[in-house]
């Protein structure tokens, strides 16, 4: 089956999409199931290569793709981003705030920056585009299941980091809120808490045989998620299938903050 015979049954045909943190991980991971399922994706990632690269690895599968580095702690970056898409395909029909970071080597402003701040301003920009053109839309905002608990690690307090947990539970309230702000407008705004997933966010961790073997014993299905289950819950946020939920979140961690 030729490939513009499988993305006229994907379903996010005709949709545009912009996709932070999309170098990587489970942004390239969005970015691509998107593709597949027939959406105009816009890559973006602070580091342009890798962005480019999952655009171009999308259009060589058959679809259509662009790149664009945006740095999401930057408002003008993110409302610019967003042109970019409207200026490429003439709309805006998904956001998926997805760019983020985490671990010891980064200070609370930069980690507030970029997994609180990013998000807000992919919300408040990509709302008001949805609404000026008048046809509904998606928001789908990437928190983390750190962002609906707290946890205490082999290696001391402070959980996996104090801004890391303060920025996703302040994620989980944006969503909250836009949700309520575009509900009158059919603009869907939900959240995704992902577990320990293979990423490389999660390298840093797996070089400790104790940390690895905490995450893997902490879920109850007894394994790591991948980035591609991730992407699977990102689609149904952004598609149709999920026409009546918003203002939400969904927690893909096997089972982790259930114990």
């Amino acid at each position: 089956m030729a490939a513009e015979e499988i993305r006229s049954k994907g379903r996010l045909d005709g949709k545009t999409a912009l996709v932070t943190g999309a170098g990587s991980g489970i942004g390239k991971a969005i970015s691509t199931v998107f593709g597949h399922e027939g959406a105009r994706v816009m890559a973006s990632d602070i580091n342009e290569e890798s962005a480019a690269a999952v655009a171009a690895q999308i259009e060589d599968a058959g679809g259509e793709a662009r790149s664009l580095r945006t740095d999401t702690t930057s408002e003008e970056d993110v409302k610019g981003a967003i042109q970019a898409v409207v200026d490429a395909w003439g709309k805006l029909d998904i956001v998926v705030n997805n760019a983020g970071i985490g671990g010891p080597q980064y200070t609370w402003e930069q980690v507030i920056a970029v997994n609180e701040n990013g998000v807000y301003y992919g919300c408040l920009h990509g709302l008001a585009q949805m609404i000026k053109q008048g046809e509904g839309g998606a928001i789908v905002n990437l928190s983390s299941m750190m962002g609906v608990s707290g946890t205490t690690t082999p290696v001391g307090p402070g959980g996996v980091g104090y801004a890391y947990h303060a920025s996703k539970h302040a994620v989980i309230g944006l969503t909250r809120q836009f949700g309520l702000d575009g509900g009158p407008h059919n603009i869907r705004v939900n959240a995704i808490c992902p577990g320990w997933i293979e990423t490389p966010l999660l390298a840093p961790l797996k070089m400790s045989e104790e940390l690895t073997k905490w995450m893997i014993d902490g879920a109850p299905m007894g394994r790591l998620g991948g980035a591609d289950e991730v992407a699977k819950a990102a689609l149904f946020l952004a598609s149709e299938d999920s026409s009546f939920v918003t203002a939400t979140h969904l927690v893909i961690d096997g089972g982790w903050t259930a114990r």
